[in-house]
């Protein structure tokens, strides 16, 4: 039969999984950060997240090719290393 832990919590400072055992605090056994003073995510509008889905879009498109001035001077120092 399985004993009620209490309630699980993922730490804000260290990441570890841990229980609170029903005790008052839950504080983290590894580092010892108070969970009540995580900090609060603010919720995003829903403008908010089309735009940074559209950035992220964006910015995954746009590959940046390479002009032919600098395939020349590639080319130039390619010729220059030989000699």
């Amino acid at each position: 039969m399985a004993r009620d832990l209490g309630t699980k919590y993922i730490c804000f400072k260290c990441g570890t999984k841990f229980y609170d055992l029903k005790k008052p605090v839950p504080s983290c056994p590894k580092c010892g950060a108070d969970q009540r003073e995580a900090p609060v995510a603010k919720p995003q509008t829903l403008r908010q997240q089309r735009a940074a889905a559209a950035k992220e879009a964006e910015e995954a498109e746009v590959p940046v090719p390479e002009t032919e001035e600098e395939d020349e001077e590639d080319e130039k120092e390619e010729a220059a290393d030989d000699e």
